[in-house]
């Protein structure tokens, strides 16, 4: 073989980025892989944009069959994004005899079971490194690097957008709203930042995690998503005045048996590591039986730093077919037939403290109906705390709990929201006080 010839699908922000980087990097990427990389083919519907790239003749079309279809194309990489073409193309890339690499984390966690089996039953690799944390290798270092290891819990900072928005009401004091616009003006966040705010692009990523760490199938379905729309400077304030900061985090847990996947805010210690991860930056931290624990830290986001972790998905691949090895590395972590369905713990059987956060009407005998009634349901209080006095409104009442089943202090906050001394919905934020530091 001369070249791996390579067909890209989807020439926008990232499919930009890797088309640079195999073409300005052309001859640094065969010293180290040992064969060129040829760029033959970049299909994108909208042929007329200038991307900044000088493409050679017959490269860029428009028609993504033209790339599926050609024999001599070794790796498709798809850039689409979307659950619809962009499946239907990876699948008959696959069914065609052809590796895939992609960055669509949505698509995995909704259809990657479907994928994987049809990549395994043609024998040919789907490489998705990009698809999780952007430049950081946490999908080698889970599948590879500690391969020897009982991997106990994975906690991570996954999405750029919430760290942005949650980083300037901590360090400014602004509304949600105003640090969600800022982080539109700055392209961190889309148009319709939904998927973002209320962490199902986290739960996307947490999926696909929580399947390579486990031996597990991917199951998107029973991850419990909260988002960070609720979060306010007062409740910033208190947490820092607790010793705590307030991060968007995608937690697993092994429980061997079942496993935790939960996506939600989350207040840790200040002195663990992620608690100084700011801006659209990412990390995760791994713990496992033999290393302890692991951290990754960069750019989950942007158009180089995924474009490079894409491109080291191809030079894998481009390895692999020169050695003669294709599915070297089974693509879940573990062969196909030990991948197990194991079920994951519903959020309701979940046990941690809480931050609770009341707006109460300034009466006497209000705070011991709610104390009253959060002790029928065995929750412990360690602190409470009032932020001021309002003229005839009500006051914030702040409550940290002790440790307390999920599904009771749900029950004990759905009986209190029925007071009529309690107008608004309270904010509940869990305390991660058992993540590793």
């Amino acid at each position: 073989m001369k070249q791996i010839n390579i067909g890209i699908l989807g020439c926008g922000i990232v499919g930009t980025g890797v088309a640079k980087l195999l073409m300005e990097k052309q001859a640094m990427l065969e010293s180290r892989i040992g064969i060129p990389l040829n760029l033959k083919y970049v299909a994108d519907l909208d042929t007329l944009t200038d991307r900044g790239i000088t493409f050679k003749q017959g490269v860029f079309i428009s028609d993504a069959n033209k790339a599926i279809n050609d024999p001599d194309i070794n790796i498709i990489v798809e850039l689409i994004g979307g659950k619809t073409f962009a499946k239907e193309f990876i699948l008959r890339a696959l069914q065609n005899g052809k590796h895939v690499v992609t960055a669509n984390k949505a698509l995995i966690a909704s259809f990657g079971n479907d994928i994987v089996r049809t990549a395994v039953e043609n024998g040919v690799d789907f490489a998705f490194e990009a698809s999780v944390g952007g430049c950081m290798p946490v999908i080698k270092s889970i599948r590879e690097s500690l391969v020897a290891n009982r991997i106990d819990s994975i906690t991570g900072i996954l999405n750029g957008t919430c760290n942005y928005i949650l980083t300037k009401i901590s360090q400014e004091g602004c509304p949600f709203d105003i640090a969600l616009k800022e982080a539109q003006a700055k392209g961190y966040a889309e148009a319709d930042p939904f998927l973002d705010v209320e962490g199902h692009d986290s739960a996307h990523k947490l999926a696909i995690l929580a399947a390579l760490a486990y031996g597990m199938e991917i199951n998107l379905e029973n991850i419990h998503v909260e988002g960070i729309s609720r979060i306010t400077p007062m409740d910033i304030e208190f947490a820092r005045e607790f010793g705590y900061t307030i991060k968007l985090l995608a937690i697993s847990k092994n429980h061997t048996d079942k496993v935790e996947a939960r996506v939600h805010p989350a207040m840790i210690p200040i002195t663990h590591p992620l608690a100084h991860v700011n801006g659209s930056m990412n990390a995760v931290t791994i713990d496992a039986d033999a290393t302890g624990q692991t951290m990754l830290y960069g750019a989950g986001a942007g158009m180089m730093p995924t474009a490079s972790a894409v491109v080291s998905d191809i030079a894998d691949i481009a390895r692999n077919i020169m050695a003669g090895s294709n599915t070297r590395v089974p693509i879940l972590g573990s062969p196909k037939s030990n991948i197990r369905k194991i079920p994951i713990l519903p959020v309701t059987e979940i046990s941690t403290c809480y931050y609770i956060r009341l707006e109460a009407a300034d009466h006497p005998g209000v705070l011991s109906k709610i104390t009253g009634i959060l002790g029928k349901r065995g929750i412990s209080i360690q602190s409470v705390h009032q932020k001021g006095r309002r003229f005839n409104g009500p006051v914030p009442v702040v409550m940290i709990t002790h440790n307390a089943m999920e599904k009771e202090v749900q029950a004990a906050l759905n009986e209190i929201s029925s007071l009529d001394a309690i107008p608004e919905k309270p904010v509940v934020i869990r305390i991660e006080e058992s993540i590793s530091s």
